[in-house]
C-alpha cells in the first residue's frame, strides 16, 4: 500500500491574500501533477487535508482528476509544526492515503518513517509534488519508492 505525501501547491504571500490560496503557477503546477499521476494510474482512495485553504485547494484538484472512491476530508495533526510522531502512529501502512499539507511537517514526517529521527532529511520537497512511501514488508521499514515533481532543474 502507499502512502501519498503532497506539499500543497505554490500559494499567495500573506499581503496578497491573507488566507494565502494558491496562486496562478501552483494551480498549473497541481493540475499538471494531478495530470501525470491519472496517466500513470496512480491510484487513491482517499485524500486528506488539513484545514489551510491553500491545502484544502490542493487536495479538491488532486481529487478532481484521481476521483478518490473514499473522497477528501479534512484532518488535524498535519498543519507546520505538529507533532510527526504522534501523526505517525495514526498511519495505517495497509491503506492506500493521499496526505496534503505543508512543511515542515511533511519533511519531519518522511525523515521520521524512513530514519526514525525528524532530522535526517530524505528528500527534498516541492510544492504541488508527490512522495509515494511504501513499508516493506520483509524488513517492516518505510522507503521512499517514487515522485513526481513539477520541477527537475
Amino acid at each position: 500500500m502507499a502512502l501519498l505525501l503532497v506539499q500543497h501547491g505554490k500559494c499567495l504571500s500573506k499581503e496578497e491574500d491573507l488566507e494565502r490560496s494558491l496562486s496562478e503557477e501552483g494551480v498549473d503546477d497541481v493540475c499538471r501533477i494531478a495530470d501525470v499521476a491519472e496517466a500513470y494510474e496512480v491510484y487513491v482512495p482517499r485524500i486528506v487535508h488539513s484545514g489551510k485553504k491553500r491545502s484544502r485547494e490542493t487536495a479538491k484538484m488532486f481529487a478532481a482528476v484521481l476521483t478518490p472512491s473514499d473522497g477528501i476530508d479534512e484532518i488535524e495533526g498535519i498543519n507546520p509544526m505538529d507533532n510527526v510522531s504522534d501523526f505517525a502512529e495514526t498511519i495505517d501502512p495497509n491503506e492506500d492515503l493521499m496526505i496534503v499539507g505543508h512543511l515542515p511537517f511533511l519533511d519531519r514526517l518522511t525523515s521520521f518513517l524512513i530514519t526514525g529521527s525528524v532530522d535526517k532529511s530524505v528528500f527534498k520537497f516541492q510544492n504541488g509534488g508527490i512522495v509515494c512511501l511504501i513499508k516493506e514488508p520483509e524488513n517492516d521499514s518505510w522507503v521512499i519508492k517514487w515522485a513526481l515533481m513539477p520541477d527537475i532543474g
